[in-house]
């Protein structure tokens, strides 16, 4: 059947009489070009606009011009103070603070902001989509959202009370990521006006994830411990983990060295900060990190409150080096989860084996 956006934003969002939307895109700069898909996706933005106002004008809701910024350069980063609204120049706090549904379609992620304003005002929901395309309304986007919560509900229910998570590497390595003091938060691709939890999403959804706990506690540290391998410029790099930080990276390639770099720029960023096991069955694989999460394991370093955990933009040597990075090992990438093992009081429940689930 051909893609219905109005279906999904209905089915996703439920947007009610009264509210106000507001739909916004991040601009290319002078030290971030820009690209064709770059300028698809703002393209995309107002076509998902109009479809709002389309919407609004049968249910009785607002919805603003196309919000625009300039690209912050980072995934995870704060939003800039200023943006165009209609042409004139506003503040992204009052738009945003103003609204009760944002909904991002930028080049960098702004899930770790949006979530912000969540805590700062009650009727506040937002959806990020950073990366979307246009063909994803013919694959994870055009997904059975009923059995994407049933299948995230599942994996939340392993991981719900778990102390640990076993993942076993195709390359024969082994990470045990400490899961004592979360809760498994899943995102389902559902998102109605004050819906309990957490208030944003991203879209394509497809998701269970769980923030490994950071060693925050005095005299209890992270239990997050082994080894992490990552295939990059055609050579496994491996990364060492205890206390749930990234302590070394092993390689000689080039990508290793970037690591390395990378991580020695700014010691918050070796934080281990998310792991999420992806279950949209339509969702494909093909190096778009957005839509590639939402098709299997995957892991993220960097800032980790805006899921739960404790490293915020303050854990950072400046808002400049805050990120957030997703890496992804779905079907189709060189390094495969040969298993994926909660262990807790219940026992131990194995979610996949051999790059596949068992549990659904």
């Amino acid at each position: 059947m051909p893609f219905d956006l109005i279906k999904l934003l209905t089915d996703v969002f439920e947007p009610e009489g009264g509210e106000v939307v507001t739909v916004a895109c991040d601009l290319p700069t002078a030290a971030h070009g820009d690209s064709p898909a770059w300028s698809e996706r703002r393209a995309m933005a107002e076509e998902w606009r109009q479809a709002f106002a389309t919407l609004g004008a049968h249910r009785g809701f607002a919805v603003n011009q196309l919000l625009q910024f300039a690209a912050t350069g980072a995934h995870g980063s704060e939003l800039p103070a200023l943006g165009l609204l209609d042409g004139q120049e506003v503040m992204l706090e009052d738009v945003l603070l103003n609204s009760t549904l944002a909904v991002f379609m930028t080049q960098y992620s702004a899930t770790a902001a949006l979530s912000s304003f969540c805590g700062r005002k009650e009727d506040f929901r937002a959806a990020s989509l950073p990366g979307i395309e246009k063909r994803m309304e013919n694959t994870a986007l055009a997904a059975d959202y009923r059995e994407v919560a049933r299948r995230c509900a599942l994996i939340a229910e392993a991981l719900r009370g778990a102390s640990a998570l076993e993942v076993g590497f195709s390359t024969g390595h082994l990470c045990t990521f400490d899961l004592r003091y979360r809760t498994p938060e899943a995102d389902d691709g559902y998102l109605p006006r004050h819906k309990p939890g957490d208030r944003v999403i991203n879209l394509p959804s497809g998701e269970t994830f769980i923030v490994p706990y950071e060693g925050e506690r005095p005299a209890d540290p992270s239990l997050t411990s082994g080894v992490i391998p990552l295939r990059a410029d055609r050579e496994t790099v491996l990364f060492r983990v205890d206390g749930n930080r990234i302590v070394r990276t092993l390689g000689e390639s080039e990508g290793a060295r970037r690591f390395r770099s990378m991580f020695a720029a700014d010691p918050a960023r070796s934080n281990i900060a998310e792991v999420a096991f992806g279950c949209n069955d339509r969702a494909e694989v093909t190096g778009n990190v957005l839509e590639d999460e939402k098709a299997g394991f995957h892991w993220a370093y960097g800032r980790s409150d805006h899921l739960g955990g404790v490293t915020g933009v303050r854990s950072f040597l400046s808002p400049d080096t805050v990120l957030h990075h997703d890496l992804v090992y779905a079907r189709g990438n060189p390094i495969q989860v040969t298993e994926a093992t909660a262990v807790g009081p219940r026992g131990r429940t194995r979610i996949m084996r051999n790059g596949e689930y068992v549990l659904f």
